[in-house]
């Protein structure tokens, strides 16, 4: 008879080596059009960063056992539903959550703030800025009836005018429950926003605050008991996990009290002909068979992060975001965007526009002949990129740092810049169903 360990998954929440920081697929050459291959310089984190090597070992840990969370009486369903609990407490301890806090399991952030826009209370008011991303902007502005008022703040010009402008709208906002939305860290300028100084504001008015921390926990460490917030949502993929996981973390009764966001099994306590009693938290808001390996994916890099230590990982990519800002001042025809001070506190985020050329070229050109990924556009927050951009551009290119950026890759990404600005291209694109490719492409 084969012996099992009594719990083969004992590991996988927390990694087999969970203070490996490297990723899946780091040393994989990329072609040129040029004919050679390089290393490729990923400057894409902000929207998806690559797997963690211990998310990958848990999550071929979990496989041989994979089955239904929470449903079934054999070993491989208790040893799942123990993994998938396991990943939930990992979550809990990332964010600090405190004692009386919930932690649901979701897709991803744009899922999260879906779910507590449908769980406010009804008539509540909300105060949302206009540089957030659009899953944290368009839950709001498309929230039904549950959303009595909405007040949409322009671009605050300092962080101070921020938390003013939020007392204001708050104060100014129908008596009744309220909530203030916004982000921690920037998707598009990586400017951190004054969240405890905003939390404060929100609760001396009698509101709550909820925190979109997807661009700032995969680069430094975020406490829900030292901030004050009430919520905070985030997603897998933007910290190291395969796709399709996410948290949404903090005060229970609005989310007791709501409907479940997805009628369903697990949802369930009891169905009958007379009608439906909802299950507690967190499986009030966690209808269907769960997603046992995002849940395991996600607890394991929130685990490798921590074990890490994030304020050394942090420190690190400092230095290569003063190496990468202080690189691309150097070149006379790139603007970097900000929306206050320059010298205000950044996540490894940095967007700009190249004199001369369209952001969509620079990031074709900067992949095919340079091996560099970027991301060019409007990154999903339309009315703050557009309300940075200098006459004359459209769109942006944004260049965010992760644990894989070496000194190599940023001073290869200026050079690059650098050659662009002075000589353009030196291969022909074509749009190719609204995004241009090299002619001829000789890659594929």
């Amino acid at each position: 008879m084969t012996t099992v360990a009594t719990d083969p998954l004992s590991s996988c929440a927390a990694g087999n080596e969970p203070a490996d920081t490297s990723l899946v697929g780091s040393e994989v050459p990329v072609p040129l059009v040029t004919g050679e291959r390089v290393d490729y310089a990923n400057f894409d984190y902000a929207a998806s960063a690559p797997c963690l090597s211990t998310v990958q070992e848990a999550l071929h840990a979990a496989l041989p056992y994979y089955a239904s969370v929470h449903r079934g009486a054999g070993f491989h369903s208790q040893l799942s539903t123990r993994a998938y609990e396991r990943a939930r407490l990992s979550a809990a301890e990332f964010v600090d959550a405190r004692d009386n806090d919930t932690v649901l399991f979701v897709r991803g952030t744009t899922d999260a703030l879906n779910l507590l826009a449908r769980a406010v209370p009804d008539g509540c008011s909300v105060v949302v800025f206009s540089t957030e991303h659009h899953a944290n902007l368009l839950p709001w502005q498309h929230r039904g009836s549950r959303v009595g008022h909405l007040s949409q703040l322009p671009l605050p010009s300092d962080p101070q005018e921020a938390v003013a402008a939020a007392r204001a709208a708050l104060r100014a906002a129908p008596e009744g429950p309220r909530l203030l939305c916004v982000t921690a860290a920037s998707n598009v300028t990586g400017e951190v926003w004054p969240v405890e100084e905003l939390a404060d504001v929100a609760h001396a008015e009698g509101a709550r605050i909820v925190v979109d921390a997807a661009q700032l926990v995969p680069h430094c460490a975020f406490s829900l008991a030292e901030t004050g917030a009430d919520y905070v949502a985030f997603s897998g993929h933007k910290l190291y996990a395969p796709f399709g996981s996410g948290v949404l973390a903090g005060r229970t009764d609005w989310l007791r009290a709501a409907d479940p966001y997805l009628a369903g099994g697990g949802a369930t306590r009891l169905v009958s002909e007379d009608g439906v009693r909802w299950n507690d938290l967190p499986a009030r808001h966690e209808a269907g068979t769960p997603n046992l390996l995002g849940a395991v994916a996600l607890g394991t890099a929130c685990d490798t992060l921590r074990a890490a230590g994030q304020d050394r990982l942090h420190e690190r990519e400092q230095e290569l975001l003063t190496r990468l800002r202080e690189g691309i001042a150097t070149v006379g025809k790139v603007h970097d965007l900000g929306l206050w001070h320059r010298n205000h506190p950044r996540v490894g985020i940095v967007s700009f526009v190249v004199d001369g050329l369209p952001s969509d070229l620079v990031g074709a050109a900067l992949a095919a002949e340079y091996g560099i990924g970027v991301r060019d556009g409007l990154f999903c927050a339309h009315p703050l990129t557009r309300g940075l951009l200098p006459d004359g551009h459209g769109q942006a290119v944004r260049a965010s740092l992760g644990l894989g950026t070496t000194p190599e890759h940023v001073d290869r990404l200026v050079a690059a810049l650098s050659e662009l600005a002075d000589h353009g291209p030196r291969w022909e694109y074509r749009d190719d169903g609204g995004h241009l490719v090299p002619v001829p492409d000789p890659r594929w």
